[in-house]
C-alpha cells in the first residue's frame, strides 16, 4: 500500500508510548510471493517440474492454481485447517519509509512435514533446497536430508537473524550448496564462528550473490569463480532477484550445464525479475534471452545455454 504523505509528520515525539494511527492509503497491490514459490515458479517457467514443499492456509487455492499452471508440483504443500497462508503487509510513504507486518500463520506447521513421502511420490529427489521458512522446520528438514541421504542446499537468508550459532551450524553442515548474499555470508561467519575455509569444510560449495557485481562460486575442488551480472535496462524492483538467480542456476545444473553457464542463466533470470514489479510477474522470451546472454557473456555462452531454454 502507499500512503500519500510522510509517516514522520504523523508521529508525536512525546506520545510514542500511546501511538494510535490509521493511514488512508491511495493504492493497494496484492502480489504473489514467498521464497520457495518464487524459486519454484522460475524453474517451472524454464520447463522444469519442481516440487513445492511448505505449509499454507485454505486461502492458497488460487495461488496453487497459478503455480500449477506454470509447472510447479504442489503435492508437497500442507494445508492448515486453522490458519491463513503467511503474508507480508507493507505501507510505504512518500519518503520511501515503510511500516510493515509479517504474519507467519500456517508457516509454523511446516515443521510437521516429512520429506520421505514427498520423495516417494516424486520418484526421488535430485536436490532439496531448504530456504527461509519456519526455523524449526528448516532444521528438521536439514536433519532428515542428512539421515536419509538426500542431497540438499542450505539457503538460510533472512532466518539467519533468528538463529543462534549452533542452529546455523546445524543448518549448513553437510549441504551440497550454500546460498547467501555477501552480507548474509558475513553474518553466517559471525554466528558460527567459522572462517570461510571452515565453511567449505562443511559444505560442498558456496554460492554468494553480490548484487550488481554478480555472483561468486567457491568450492572444495575449484577455485573462486566470478560471474558478472547481466546488465539491466532498468532497476524496477529488487524483491525476489536472488530467488530468480537460484531458479536459473538450479535449472541449469539440473540440465547438466557447467557451473559458469548455470550461473549465467541464473543471472539472466535475476535481471528479468529486477526489471519487473513483483516476484512472479516476469515472463521469459527465448530470443531476447539468448540475445542478452550473447551480449553479456559472448555468443559461445548463448549457444551452450540455448538447448536448456524453453521454446
Amino acid at each position: 500500500m502507499h500512503f500519500p504523505g510522510r509517516f514522520a509528520e504523523q508521529l508525536v515525539a512525546d506520545q510514542l508510548d500511546r501511538v494510535s494511527l490509521s493511514f488512508l492509503v491511495d493504492d493497494l497491490v496484492v502480489r504473489r510471493g514467498g521464497i520457495a514459490a518464487n524459486i519454484a515458479f522460475g524453474m517451472g517457467v524454464l520447463g522444469h517440474n519442481p516440487v513445492l514443499v511448505g505449509a499454507v492456509g485454505a486461502d492458497f487455492a488460487d495461488y496453487r492454481s497459478w503455480l500449477e499452471r506454470h509447472g510447479v508440483d504442489c503435492s508437497g504443500v500442507h494445508t492448515s485447517e486453522v490458519k491463513h497462508t503467511a503474508r507480508f503487509v507493507c505501507t510505504t510513504d512518500d519518503d520511501m519509509c515503510q511500516i510493515a507486518s509479517f504474519y507467519a500463520g500456517a508457516m509454523a506447521e511446516a515443521r510437521q512435514i516429512e520429506l520421505a513421502p514427498v520423495a516417494e511420490r516424486a520418484g526421488g529427489l535430485d536436490l532439496v533446497l531448504i530456504s527461509p521458512n519456519d526455523p524449526e522446520a528448516m532444521l528438521r528438514h536439514t536433519e532428515e536430508c542428512r539421515q536419509r541421504g538426500y542431497a540438499f542446499a542450505a539457503d538460510p537468508s533472512q532466518q539467519l537473524a533468528r538463529m543462534d550459532g549452533d542452529q546455523a551450524r546445524k543448518l549448513v553442515t553437510g549441504a551440497k550448496y550454500l546460498f547467501t548474499n555477501d552480507y548474509e555470508l558475513q553474518l553466517l561467519l559471525k554466528k558460527t564462528g567459522w572462517t570461510e575455509d571452515e565453511v567449505l569444510d562443511q559444505v560442498g560449495m558456496r554460492i554468494t550473490t553480490l548484487g550488481e557485481k554478480g555472483v561468486e562460486i567457491v568450492g572444495r575442488e575449484i577455485g573462486a569463480l566470478q560471474v558478472q551480472a547481466v546488465p539491466e535496462t532498468a532497476k524496477t524492483d529488487p524483491t525476489g532477484v536472488g530467488d530468480g538467480f537460484r531458479a536459473g542456476f538450479l535449472a541449469g545444473l539440473t540440465r547438466g550445464l557447467p557451473l559458469e553457464r548455470a550461473a549465467q542463466l541464473g543471472s539472466l533470470i535475476a535481471v528479468n525479475v529486477l526489471e519487473t514489479v513483483g516476484t512472479q510477474e516476469w515472463s521469459f522470451d527465448r530470443a531476447d534471452g539468448l540475445r542478452r546472454l550473447s551480449e553479456a557473456y559472448g555468443p559461445e555462452a548463448a549457444e551452450d545455454i540455448a538447448p536448456m531454454l524453453p521454446a
